[in-house]
């Protein structure tokens, strides 16, 4: 058997400027008697001069990091010394050991940068309780202690801010995070979204020369007002993302033209009552009437009027059947190549075929499937995201079937071709060029020359804003950074059980 013979000092490197007098090794904690040395000047907090003469001595008990699985206490008795300086305010202070002691703590620094991650990383009762598998106790009101205690690094303003929002309380309480849109950093957290909050933020903070935002106008009113000189550069994700909604409502308006590859369309009253009303509807504005005097006189929500109003054709309002993914579905293929190859085969032939090749379902499942047009159709059910989504995802990532489907769709009306070409279009003007706000110019004349009011309705949203979006499609700042912290927030506010006010939440948000 070899002894271990290691300095307490190589362990214990906080303890190397004392002299440690006894260690005792219990069942629940290891326990250290130190005291400072004698004859060694420290230095006054209050005018920095050294001094060596002893007032009195008294012992601190100072907690360290576990060992062995046990928490270690220091029992250090330390000196208060006279500070020789007549013209200094302390009279006496307490020496401090460099790496074992600080004032006002009883926990090392070591303990301290420990208790602080756990705090920064969990708060709260989670810290507490991970602190005690670290053989620390603390309560969750000592964590939060340390938290708030903790000093924010101080940033510089940015010349390029990030600006977004996020919700306290969704619906009724918002607050604003504010990035560095170049490096990422977190420079502040403001208590609201008010206008003169973040116009006095602004203000404050001279050096933002160029601010990243969405489309609240808030922000576009504050910036304004703080100065009109900063460049506003609308976010390019929310852009594609205005555009994708605009193409999900043209794209169900125009189900009846697409929807034809597929089961055919649910002929029935509500088809009828939906053209009965489109007639009355056009009738009435043909005569002058208008959208309000036609929601009195026909019993209709004015927001009804208006969606019958904005169609030429009253097809557009009929919807894809929409069905849910069935035990059939898998034979499908299988099914249209049997009735194709003879038409009048007996669907209990086509039973007893399918349940060979493993069909589990009924046979009333299967003459529902068939009578509703399913088995015949071009391609499965579709609905009006799943076509919106071929339409706006990159070509390069669609396969040959996908490449042939999108095609297809694309070509099944002439409203149908010009949105396909024109996604494509806005989205090339996403990656920033010098030329592209003239090129803007040109994709919103062509798209108000379409019969395609959705998509208008996004043109007009661009113009109001037009300065912002043409800073966004020629200068290559973004608010990406700003909108993956917010994705980050939400979840230091989930962790916290949505509980945590603006000042806790401030300071998690900037030192995480």
């Amino acid at each position: 058997m070899v002894a271990c013979s290691v300095e307490l000092s190589v362990l214990l490197p906080q303890l190397v400027d004392v002299q440690v007098r006894q260690v005792r090794a219990g069942a629940d904690v290891i326990r250290i008697e130190a005291r400072t040395r004698d004859g060694v000047a420290r230095a006054c907090p209050g005018c920095g001069r050294s001094s060596s003469w002893v007032h009195s001595r008294y012992v601190r008990h100072v907690a360290d990091e576990a060992v062995g699985g046990r928490p270690v206490m220091i029992d250090l008795s330390v000196r208060r010394l006279y500070c020789e300086n007549p013209a200094c305010s302390k009279a006496t202070f307490v020496e401090q050991v460099t790496g074992l002691t600080e004032r006002y703590q009883r926990r090392t620094p070591g303990l301290r940068r420990v208790v602080e991650a756990v705090a920064v990383a969990l708060a709260g009762s989670a810290g507490a309780r991970l602190l005690a598998v670290l053989h620390h106790v603390l309560s969750w009101a000592s964590v939060l202690n340390c938290l708030m205690r903790i000093a924010l690094p101080e940033r510089d303003a940015p010349r390029v801010a990030g600006i977004d929002e996020f919700a306290l309380l969704r619906g009724h309480r918002y607050a604003t995070i504010i990035m560095n849109a170049e490096t990422g950093q977190r420079i502040d957290v403001l208590p609201d979204r008010k206008v003169t909050t973040v116009s006095a933020w602004l203000r404050d903070h001279p050096g933002v020369r160029v601010v990243c935002r969405d489309g609240a106008g808030s922000f576009a009113q504050a910036t304004l007002e703080a100065d009109p000189a900063i460049v506003q550069v609308m976010d390019r994700w929310h852009l594609w993302h205005g555009l994708v909604e605009a193409t999900l409502k043209d794209v169900t308006a125009h189900s009846s033209c697409w929807g034809k590859f597929g089961p055919p369309l649910v002929e029935g009253k509500r088809a009828q009552n939906t053209r009965d009303r489109w007639r009355q509807v056009h009738e009435l504005l043909d005569q002058g009437v208008g959208l309000l005097e036609c929601s009195r006189r026909l019993g209709l929500a004015l927001n009804t009027v208006k969606r019958y109003a904005r169609h030429t054709e009253p097809d557009r309002l009929m919807r894809t059947p929409t069905y849910r993914p069935g035990l059939v579905d898998p034979y499908r293929g299988y099914l249209r190549e049997r009735r194709e190859q003879d038409p009048a085969v007996p669907v209990t032939r086509l039973l007893a075929e399918i349940r060979a090749r493993g069909y589990g379902g009924s046979a009333n499942l299967l003459v529902r499937y068939i009578n509703s047009g399913r088995v015949e159709a071009d391609h499965a059910v579709m609905s009006p995201r799943r076509v919106t989504g071929l339409l706006t995802t990159h070509p390069d990532r669609l396969d040959e079937d996908q490449h042939r489907l999108r095609d297809q769709l694309s070509e099944t009306c002439a409203e149908m071709t010009v949105l396909a070409a024109e996604i494509q279009s806005f989205a090339r003007l996403l990656i920033p060029a010098e030329g592209d706000a003239a090129e803007l110019t040109d994709w919103i004349a062509r798209t108000r020359a379409a019969d395609l009011p959705f998509l208008h309705a996004f043109a007009t949203g661009l113009e109001r804003d037009r300065a912002a979006v043409d800073a966004a499609v020629t200068l290559p700042w973004h608010n990406g950074r700003t909108e993956g912290a917010n994705t980050k927030v939400k979840l230091i506010k989930r962790q916290l059980y949505g509980r945590a006010g603006h000042r806790l939440l401030r300071q998690l948000i900037l030192l995480n």
